[in-house]
């Protein structure tokens, strides 16, 4: 008999314990907050303006002011276009890869609470087929999504710009309000759409990805007849899980609120030093020394988003752990591998007991 969400919290929860507790190990740690991270299960400095060198050679050019930014982009406007077109495609090929690679590490998640025991080279080997399928749903229900709200919102727009709503607003202000608010609507209808079916996919779909190997598609044919059978119960279950969230957010978040002004003030004054260092020895702002300051950004931020989901690794267990313990009693080959049955008697080479 399946058992309500609410059930299954506390078996989770001391899932989540004796898996991280019971003992702890640090090793084990780092690598379910490295694979939590990469799994997508986490769900500004001051500035400094330098001056440009005086040009006492050519005084009678024409320089940017100091410390202008506007006047650097406009007399480096063909580099800074270059820079933001590379900068644009550098943004979608690492949303593609790290797409694949949250793809794959979901199922390496699911394998370590299952098993207790994060292995994160093996378990890549192991799930990169059903990865790579998984990754490929998600693309194309990305693209679907961005399909529909270009529809949603590019058409309407386009028609409202056709009828001049937009060149004489003031003449069409209700019209302008009342449709902005229907899109409004549906625009929030469809992110709600994709957040669902996002949560059901990763908590209901990849575990019969895991263990029979099958497509998304069918994962989710499988699934439906007990959506719509148990409607109640999964809705009970999305909204106990919200709620868990904005607890879990609350508790978790002083913590990482913590670790992150620590961080923030260790790397701003790292920063603070180069860019006074840089001002030293006559750097000045350019597409070269910005695309460094760039990637000093994201090395930072790649170091925030690890010491929080260190942090967060309780988090990262329970929430996967809260999934399979509700799944488990829907889907069988997911109960044997948490309920294991006993062995039989004589299986394991003592004699059965003798008839009474």
């Amino acid at each position: 008999m399946p058992i309500s969400a609410g059930d299954v919290i506390q078996p989770a929860f001391q899932h989540a314990k004796q898996m991280l507790l019971g003992p702890f190990r640090f090793g084990q740690w780092v690598r379910l907050a490295f694979v939590g991270l990469l799994a997508g299960e986490m769900s500004s400095f001051g500035g400094c303006n330098f001056s440009w060198p005086a040009d006492t050679q050519n005084q009678g050019s024409p320089q940017p002011p100091r410390g202008d930014f506007p006047a650097l982009f406009t007399h480096h406007s063909a580099r800074f276009a270059g820079l933001v077109v590379a900068l644009i495609a550098v943004t979608i090929v690492l949303l593609v890869v790290f797409t694949y690679i949250s793809s794959v590490m979901q199922f390496v998640l699911f394998d370590s609470v299952v098993a207790r025991e994060c292995h994160v080279r093996r378990g890549w080997t192991r799930r990169t087929q059903p990865g790579f399928r998984l990754f490929l749903w998600r693309l194309l229900f990305m693209l679907a999504v961005l399909a529909v709200l270009l529809i949603v919102i590019g058409v309407p727009a386009a028609c409202a710009y056709a009828a001049g709503w937009f060149t004489h607003a003031g003449e069409h202000v209700p019209g302008l309000v009342l449709g902005g608010l229907v899109l409004f609507l549906i625009l929030f209808a469809l992110i709600v759409f994709a957040a669902v079916v996002g949560v059901l996919t990763k908590d209901f779909v990849v575990p019969p990805m895991a263990l029979e190997n099958c497509s998304v598609m069918e994962g989710w044919r499988r699934l439906w007849p007990g959506l719509r059978g148990e409607s109640g119960s999964y809705a009970a279950y999305l909204g106990i899980k919200i709620g868990l969230t904005i607890a879990a957010t609350i508790v978790f978040g002083i913590g990482a609120v913590i670790a992150l002004v620590v961080l923030l003030f260790i790397f701003g004054g790292v920063g603070g030093l180069g860019l006074l260092g840089g001002h030293a020895a006559g750097w000045n702002w350019n597409p070269y020394t910005i695309s460094a300051a760039v990637i000093f950004g994201l090395m930072a931020l790649v170091v925030l988003l690890f010491a929080i989901a260190l942090i967060c690794v309780p988090i990262i267990v329970f929430f996967p752990a809260y999934a399979i313990y509700f799944f488990a009693p829907r889907y069988s080959p997911l109960a044997s591998l948490l309920w294991p049955e006993p062995p039989a008697p004589g299986a394991t080479g003592e004699p059965a007991p003798a008839p009474v």
